[in-house]
């Protein structure tokens, strides 16, 4: 069986010195890599804060807006308005019993 060798026959000089010093490559890339995520960072940044700037233009016009109509809340005088409103709105009605449904306090006069 033949042996086939593993160096190729036309080699370009650029293969052979990346080959021989693979930082020739590394390093530059590797300093491009992070200088573009720095680089894209403040692009980004700059996205987020236009976002906050517009969601704190709408809050800060709705606060006006809810300042004007907003009443003053106390919580005793609202328990108080509630429970005087409680008694106010209802009626005892008495239903009838279904059959067989004794009153209270008084035995069955028939066994289930």
């Amino acid at each position: 069986m033949a042996v086939f060798p593993s160096k190729p026959l036309r080699t370009s000089t650029l293969s052979q010195v990346i080959r021989k010093y693979p930082g020739l490559f590394g390093v530059p890339f590797l300093l491009i890599m992070v200088g573009a995520s720095y680089g894209l960072s403040t692009f980004t940044q700059t996205r987020y804060d236009m976002h906050d700037q517009k969601v704190k233009q709408v809050t800060k016009e709705q606060e006006l807006n809810l300042d004007r109509n907003r009443k003053k809340f106390d919580i005793r005088e609202e328990y108080f308005r509630l429970s005087a409103k409680a008694n106010e709105d209802w009626e005892p009605k008495r239903i009838q019993r279904p059959k067989g449904v004794p009153e209270w306090g008084v035995p069955p006069t028939e066994p289930p």
